[in-house]
């Protein structure tokens, strides 16, 4: 005990505090997220379903890992800190790689999604569970069609139908019949809307993944140190002496001193 310093062992176990508290912010971003995208009607989607899934798992390793760390720490015991030096190397890793590589498909997003939703036109026609998914949409939403009210052709269905407190700002009539009266529907299609949500999520991920790379790289140096002190906990401090090319040299000419000389005697 007492072999790693003070300072770095309380700027450790704050920055342990700190990786906790980024690790339940997360789980608290997911249960928003989910919040949110439910009521907006994104529950549907497999996509959502997998980036929320995702951010609970990392919120929890995040803390269990800053548990660790802190324990380690704590005690100073060299295996629980090792353990966390190889996840914050494999963390970083990971972390990097996933954020460079979200980052350059997040253009690509919304041309990919607007092709395979294309696939379920006519709505009218496609198959139940995208039907249910779109209606749930609409309803949730106060949207018409995934790209507008003609994705049903003739068939609107009730879902798309506009309230009379909406009629100025919000709907339009539409004509679907010449036997028909005129139907109020809305206005706004529903893939815009979800592609903010989902470009939403996306965005969030980014902020998750990039904050805990940087922190991931600080616990990588930090505990670093710790483990080098515990390998060497009595190592004396290293001195700097100057070289000998540099010390003072004794003079050229030194004054010769030669001891008097006593006339020998005989006995």
């Amino acid at each position: 005990m007492g072999d790693i310093n003070t300072c770095l062992k309380c700027t450790f176990t704050i920055f342990n505090i700190i990786f906790a508290v980024v690790g339940g912010l997360i789980i608290l971003l997911a249960v928003l997220a989910q919040i949110l995208t439910s009521v907006n009607g994104a529950g549907n989607l497999e996509n959502r379903t997998v980036s929320l899934i995702l951010l609970y798992v990392v919120g929890a390793i995040t803390m269990a890992i800053a548990t660790l760390g802190a324990h380690g720490a704590n005690k100073e015991k060299k295996a629980p800190l090792v353990a966390f030096l190889v996840c914050m190397v494999i963390g970083s890793l990971i972390m990097l790689r996933l954020g460079f590589t979200t980052v350059f498909a997040r253009p690509r997003l919304e041309p990919v999604l607007e092709e395979t939703f294309r696939k379920f036109l006519p709505l009218d026609k496609a198959r139940t569970d995208v039907q249910k998914m779109t209606n749930a949409m609409q309803s949730q939403m106060q949207c018409c069609g995934l790209f507008s009210y003609d994705d049903w052709r003739s068939n609107i269905p009730d879902s798309c139908l506009c309230s009379q407190e909406y009629e100025e700002d919000k709907c339009e009539q539409v004509n679907t019949d010449v036997f028909l009266s005129n139907k109020s529907v809305y206005r706004t299609p529903c893939f815009p809307i979800l592609m903010h949500y989902v470009l939403l999520i996306t965005d969030i991920m980014l902020a998750v993944v990039f904050t805990l790379a940087t922190l991931a790289l600080l616990g990588l140096g930090l505990s670093s140190l710790m483990i080098h002190q515990l390998r060497h906990p009595n190592r004396a401090p290293v001195l700097l002496t100057v070289p000998a090319i540099f010390s003072p040299q004794p003079p050229k000419y030194q004054e010769l001193h030669n001891p008097p000389s006593y006339p020998a005697y005989k006995m």
